[in-house]
C-alpha cells in the first residue's frame, strides 16, 4: 500500500507549559479538500502554520509523498498560503502582486505574463492586472491573494480563515469561488475556520479540533449524523442534551429513563453507559415532532415560547423538572404554526439520530 500524499504524524506544539497541539495524526490525499474545524484556540491554525513551516513542532513529522519536509524551510516546501488578512503588496498593480511569487523563482519573463493572466482568468479578474489592490473590494482582494498563492503551482494550499473580514454576501460569493478553483485546479486544500456552515458547504472531509487534540474525522454528514462525542454533537449544529439515566444497556443501544419517569428504549450508544450511570440524551431540534394531544406516548412539556421564522416555527417547551427543549418545527406554505405558548405537548423523536451520553 503506497504511502498518502500527505501525513501529519503525531504533531504537538507547546509554547512554554502551554500545549498547542497534541497528537494531531491525520492523512490527506491528493486533491483533498479538507477543513480544520475547532473554537478559537483548539488548535487549528498551530496545525496549519507547522506544515507550512512557519513554527517548528515540539514532535511529530510531517511527510508528502513519503518524505518528511520538516528539515525544508517554509519557501522551500512548495506549499502556498492564504491569509485572513489578504496581506497585498499595497505598492504594487494586481498583477505585479500575482508575478511577485514566479519573480522571486526568477521564471521567465513570458512565463510569468502567462501566469498571470492565467490566474486573472480562474479568479475571474480578468482586466484587473493594472488595478492596484487599495481600489478593489475586499472579496477581489481576496481573489488576488488566492491567485498568488495559486501561481507557482504549489501541491498543496493552506488557507487560515481567509473569509472571517467579509461580510455574509462576500464570504458566500468566495466560499462558491474557493470551490469552483478547487474543482478546476485539484490542488490539495488545507482550510482553517470556526464556522461549521462554511465547513460544510467546501469540504470533502473535516477535522474537527477540541483543546489541540482532533475530535472526529469525516464529511459533514458523518460529524452531524453521527456525532462520536458530547463535544462533536454540540459543536456541529443545534442540539438537546437532555438528562437522563441509563436504566439497561444491551450490546450499542440503551434505555434511558428521564427525571419525570417516561422511559425511551433502544437509544444508541456512543460511549461506554453502564446501568445507573449518569448520561444526557442528545436529540437535534429539528427531529423532535410536537404531538398537542395530552396523553400517549412522547415526553410531556409544556411550550414557553414560539417565534415563526418563516419556513419553520421555533419553539421552546419546557419538562416538568424544568429543562427547556427546543425544538424547529418546518412549516407548509402558508401554515403559521403548530404550537402556541402555554399549551401542553409532548415531545417525540426518532431513536436514529439520537444519542446517549455520558
Amino acid at each position: 500500500m503506497s504511502d498518502p500524499f500527505l501525513s501529519i504524524r503525531n504533531l504537538g506544539k507547546s509554547f512554554g507549559s502551554v500545549r498547542a497541539i497534541e497528537d494531531v495524526t491525520l492523512e490527506v490525499p491528493r486533491g483533498e479538500f479538507l477543513t480544520f474545524l475547532g473554537p478559537s484556540g483548539s488548535g487549528k491554525s498551530t496545525t496549519l502554520y507547522a506544515i507550512a513551516g512557519f513554527l517548528s513542532p515540539s514532535q511529530g513529522d510531517v511527510h508528502i509523498d513519503g518524505r518528511s519536509i520538516l528539515d525544508l524551510p517554509s519557501h522551500k516546501r512548495n506549499i502556498g498560503m492564504v491569509f485572513q488578512r489578504y496581506t497585498l503588496f499595497m505598492h504594487l498593480s494586481v498583477g505585479e502582486n500575482i508575478a511577485f511569487p514566479l519573480r522571486v523563482r526568477r521564471r521567465p519573463a513570458k512565463e510569468i505574463d502567462a501566469k498571470v493572466d492565467e490566474m486573472l482568468a480562474l479568479v475571474r479578474l480578468e482586466g484587473y492586472g493594472d488595478r492596484m489592490p487599495a481600489a478593489l473590494s475586499g472579496g477581489q482582494q481576496q481573489r488576488v491573494a488566492l491567485a498568488r498563492a495559486l501561481a507557482y503551482d504549489p501541491q498543496i494550499l493552506l488557507m487560515d480563515e481567509p473569509l472571517s473580514a467579509l461580510d455574509k454576501k462576500l464570504r458566500d460569493e468566495i466560499q462558491f469561488e474557493i470551490k469552483r478553483v478547487h474543482e478546476q485546479t485539484g490542488v490539495t486544500i488545507l482550510y482553517v475556520t470556526h464556522d461549521q456552515e462554511e465547513a460544510m458547504r467546501l469540504s470533502d472531509r473535516i477535522a474537527l479540533f477540541n483543546n489541540g487534540r482532533i475530535e472526529q474525522v469525516g464529511t459533514g454528514q458523518q460529524l452531524y449524523n453521527e456525532p462520536l462525542t458530547r463535544f462533536s454533537a454540540a459543536f456541529m449544529g443545534n442540539s438537546n442534551f437532555i438528562k437522563t439515566e441509563v436504566m439497561a444497556r444491551q450490546g450499542n443501544f440503551a434505555a434511558a429513563r428521564f427525571p419525570d419517569g417516561t422511559v425511551v428504549k433502544g437509544v444508541p450508544v456512543h460511549e461506554q453507559a453502564g446501568g445507573g450511570a449518569e448520561s444526557v440524551l442528545m436529540v437535534r431540534p429539528e427531529n423532535i415532532l410536537i404531538e398537542t394531544r395530552n396523553e400517549g406516548s412522547g415526553l410531556p412539556a409544556t411550550v414557553t415560547n414560539a417565534t415563526f421564522l418563516g419556513d419553520c416555527q421555533l419553539i421552546t417547551a419546557r419538562t416538568s423538572w424544568g429543562e427547556d427543549i427546543t425544538v424547529r418545527s418546518v412549516l407548509a406554505p402558508g401554515e403559521m404554526g403548530t404550537a402556541a405558548r402555554g399549551e401542553a405537548v409532548r415531545l417525540i423523536w426518532p431513536n436514529a439520530g439520537s444519542y446517549l451520553f455520558l
